[in-house]
């Protein structure tokens, strides 16, 4: 929906996975791993019941894309845009082109979550080929629907989509290496980067365009606008940077101490020295041995 809740929307479900990959990437950095991911193991030596092996990631994929599928369609209560055409008029001209473009770009990503499921549900091995290969190819597919999203579009609002669909080109050309390369921490840095700009981009495009905090709206034909409005993804990239740092700080102390909470753990209960104590072990195990005797 070209509306403010049509964007926050997706903004939101970007922002929550840029934040969930930008954790995932601090701890695999921190405990150097060699893939972001670590396969899961067989399906048989996974629990038997299915909520255990449904992954989550994929539910919410499904099930965000699904909330954003049905208001395209239905909101404000009582509209129906599901045709296509309009069959009324002797010309049969289409009809609510963004919306439809909306429900493609969420469908994509339900079939991101789908490909997901089938692949560590169903699947006797899973494959994390086909899943980051879903994902790109639904990231290609939101780069190529704001291409054509732009058309017929004001000033401002090209010039707003064209600053985001550089994040999200380099999102989805990631995915598309990391198919074949999966083991290259520049690169899952960079994905969390721009996943971080994408998102918080798109919530700033909120703003820009229905919730201009100064109660003035933005003037595409004002050259002046137009260059704060570059300068401002500018601080997004910087902004992005400065979340992904934050995050990978908090994910070192709980890392660091959760390591030195272990170890402290380990030492308190570490096994008696061999070399120490030997007579005293004897007689501990001669007694036992003579109540079980006893018994």
């Amino acid at each position: 929906m070209g509306t403010l809740e049509g964007h926050l929307l997706p903004g939101t479900f970007f922002l929550l996975f840029a934040l969930y990959y930008s954790v995932l990437v601090s701890l695999a950095l921190l405990r150097g791993q060699r893939f972001l991911k670590l396969p899961l193991p067989p399906n048989e030596k996974r629990g038997h019941r299915w909520w255990q092996r449904v992954p989550k990631e994929g539910v919410v994929k499904v099930v965000i894309s699904l909330t954003g599928i049905f208001p395209e369609f239905f909101y404000p209560p009582g509209v129906n845009r599901l045709r296509m055409v309009d069959w009324e008029d002797p010309k049969r001209p289409f009809v609510f082109k963004d919306n439809w473009q909306h429900v493609t770009m969420y469908a994509f990503f339900l079939f991101s979550g789908v490909v997901d499921i089938v692949s560590q549900a169903c699947q006797a091995r899973q494959n994390m080929k086909l899943e980051r290969a879903a994902e790109a190819l639904a990231f290609c597919v939101l780069v190529l629907l704001m291409a054509v999203h732009v058309e017929d579009k004001g000033t401002l609002e090209i010039r707003v989509h064209i600053l985001f669909m550089v994040p999200a080109f380099l999102v989805g050309l990631v995915l598309i290496i990391e198919v074949w390369v999966p083991d290259q921490p520049p690169l899952w840095v960079l994905k969390s980067w721009m996943g971080l700009v994408l998102s918080n981009w798109l919530l700033q495009l909120c703003v820009l365009m229905y919730a201009p905090p100064s109660g003035q709206p933005w003037r595409g034909e004002n050259a002046e606008d137009l260059a704060f409005l570059t300068i401002f993804f500018c601080w997004h990239l910087a902004l992005g940077a400065a979340l992904l740092a934050a995050v990978y700080g908090l994910c070192s102390l709980w890392h660091h101490g959760f390591c030195s909470w272990r170890e402290t753990l380990g030492a308190k209960y570490q096994p008696c020295p061999t070399g120490e104590g030997k007579e005293e072990r004897e007689k501990l195990r001669a007694g036992a041995q003579l109540q079980e005797v006893g018994v």
